[in-house]
């Protein structure tokens, strides 16, 4: 199957609900049969995400640079941990990586990870799908935002179209899996 990147957050201090959310993203990925590719830390929803995976018998990589091996937050019971040396480079090794992308609730760590993505896909420096998950709404405000700087010209309608949003995993991951086919 394919090799799919998660980006989520790593926060320690976040709800329950959002760590749930992660462990039951990482558990379908496994289930469907596909590699998990994160950002190889085990704290927060990236923990969750990964120990959700292994839990259904899923295959993880991890891709982390050094300053965070040093903080003691890399998910050493990672498949494959691959060590960068900046956060940059950690970005593209990512995206080398991986056959398609999936962005679950985060912060600005999230959010630069999914710009980086849907940046150069709209470049046309790779192909890859991007879909973005809006659990309760989560992410409307900033979509919103986005259908603004469509209607103002700023974001170009083919460019928006390159991001799916998808209400709930199973939808997220069924749209991953047509576009991968």
């Amino acid at each position: 199957m394919a090799a799919i990147c998660v980006f989520c957050a790593s926060s320690r201090t976040i709800d329950q609900r959002w760590l749930d959310l992660a462990a039951e993203t990482g558990a379908e990925l496994a289930r469907r049969g596909h590699t998990l590719v994160s950002g190889g830390g085990c704290v927060g929803m990236m923990g969750a995400l990964v120990n959700g995976a292994r839990s259904a018998g899923g295959r993880t990589v991890g891709v982390i640079p050094q300053a965070l091996v040093d903080l003691e937050v890399a998910d050493l019971a990672s498949d494959e941990l691959l060590v960068t040396d900046s956060m940059a480079s950690r970005k593209t090794l990512m995206i080398d990586k991986s056959d398609a992308f999936l962005t679950l609730p985060g912060g600005l760590g999230t959010l630069d990870e999914l710009f980086e993505v849907w940046t150069t896909a709209t470049l046309a420096l790779h192909s890859k799908p991007m879909v973005l998950i809006d659990t309760g709404g989560f992410y409307r405000p900033l979509l919103d935002w986005l259908d603004k700087l469509a209607d103002q010209r700023f974001l170009k309608p083919a460019g928006r179209d390159l991001l799916t949003v998808a209400p709930s995993i199973p939808q997220a991951l069924d749209a991953l899996e047509s576009r991968l086919t």
